[in-house]
């Protein structure tokens, strides 16, 4: 095992994406496109050992996520190893499906916090994201969570269709009685990606909302965190995705793949090591694609000699490759990487609203059959649930 562990590369949360099964089809979501290719799971004996390791390593938090890993039915024994590693756990979660009698066993089971996504204000607008009949139980899930004593993130994921709706989802939020709300503008990596002309909102509907969001943490200090997260587009700087490749996130996929972030796997040329291989914190120090990225000796010019580049760590790999097909580029949303052109003409092009690809299995083509093809235009709003044919996709 190498020698140089510097402290800048220290891990201090795992996230555990412990499925790629999900009810929901979200035309944003961030898991891979291929997902259906990776249909193994790790089994519960073998999480519980990866807990235990990662604990060893330096983790102090593990955030359960998916897909949607309720769907597992082992989540019970997972939180009882993590609390009973002292470990601070958080269930990143749609909500469905999910009792008030299983939540009840997670709280007496050490479960420490829950981020639950809403995806708009009202079902029509909800439940046409989703693909699924799921708003009204979404509420009554974030009324149990915090009879329960949790705390409670709600998470709203924006873009172009909802972006307009911010004070109401501020509102809403108010109304549950969170402790955290997460405005994440849409990230275009996954299906978002191919969503990009759909959901890409307009400068001036970013500013409106952004101004909305400010004046509402102002107004709510003290009671409700409002945090806006600025989409990559529209900056100057790229941010630093995950804190930096392979610096504070550890993330395992169902399949056990170890990796920097979501879709670091499909970047071409690079070697993930699967967990139980060896040792987890071999793998973390050792792993030639966790190294990839590390330091600044592989950044190109100007990030090489930018003055941000202990700030943003060159950006997002993920993004330079599917935005340039190379993952060294500098991140194209930097207003001084060579090709900004490419996101300033994605800012130029022409929108398409409705024109979704929601999540399913198989291909892009065969995705596209199934979503944008019979799902391509909104209903009208009197429909109740935009006119979805709406039925669970697992």
């Amino acid at each position: 095992m190498s020698l140089d562990r510097p402290a800048e590369h220290r891990p201090y949360t795992l996230v555990a994406e412990l499925t790629y099964r999900c009810p929901l089809r979200c035309f944003y979501c961030s898991n891979p496109v291929d997902y259906a290719r990776h249909g193994e799971e790790l089994d519960s004996a073998t999480w519980r050992r990866l807990l235990r390791e990662a604990e060893a390593l330096g983790i102090v938090q593990v955030n359960l996520t998916g897909g949607e890993p309720l769907v597992r039915e082992d989540l019970e024994p997972l939180i009882e190893e993590a609390r009973r590693l002292d470990l601070y756990v958080n269930l990143i979660t749609s909500g469905i499906p999910l009792t008030r009698e299983r939540l009840a066993r997670f709280r007496a089971l050490g479960l420490d916090s829950v981020q639950l996504s809403i995806q708009d204000v009202a079902a029509p607008g909800s439940d046409r994201v989703a693909g699924l009949r799921s708003f009204e139980r979404k509420l009554e899930v974030a009324r149990w969570i915090k009879e329960l004593g949790f705390p409670l993130t709600m998470n709203t994921v924006l873009h172009r269709d909802n972006l307009d709706h911010v004070g109401e989802i501020v509102a809403l939020a108010e109304r549950l009685s969170a402790d955290r709300l997460e405005l994440a503008n849409t990230q275009y990596l996954g299906w978002a990606l191919l969503n990009r002309k759909a959901l890409l909102p307009s400068r001036d509907q970013l500013d409106r909302a952004r101004a909305v969001a400010a004046e509402a943490r102002q107004c709510l200090r003290g009671r409700m965190e409002v945090l806006f997260v600025l989409p990559d587009y529209y900056t100057d700087y790229p941010k630093a995705c995950m804190d930096g490749w392979g610096r504070r996130f550890l993330l395992i996929a169902p399949d056990g793949r170890v990796l920097p972030c979501h879709a670091a796997h499909r970047l071409p040329g690079l070697e993930f090591e699967r967990a139980g291989c060896r040792p987890l914190a071999e793998i973390w120090w050792d792993s030639p694609g966790l190294n990839a990225f590390r330091g600044e000796a592989w950044m190109p010019e100007p990030c090489r000699s930018c003055d941000r580049r202990t700030i943003d760590f060159g950006g997002c790999r993920c993004q330079a490759y599917f935005l340039t097909g190379d993952a060294v580029a500098t991140d194209p949303v930097c207003r001084l990487a060579p090709r900004h052109d490419l996101v300033e003409a994605a800012r130029a092009e022409p929108r398409t609203p409705g024109a979704y690809v929601y999540r399913a299995p198989g291909s892009r083509r065969s995705a596209a059959r199934r979503g944008a093809v019979r799902q391509r235009l909104p209903a009208p709003a009197d429909q109740g649930h935009g006119g979805l044919e709406v039925r669970e996709q697992w």
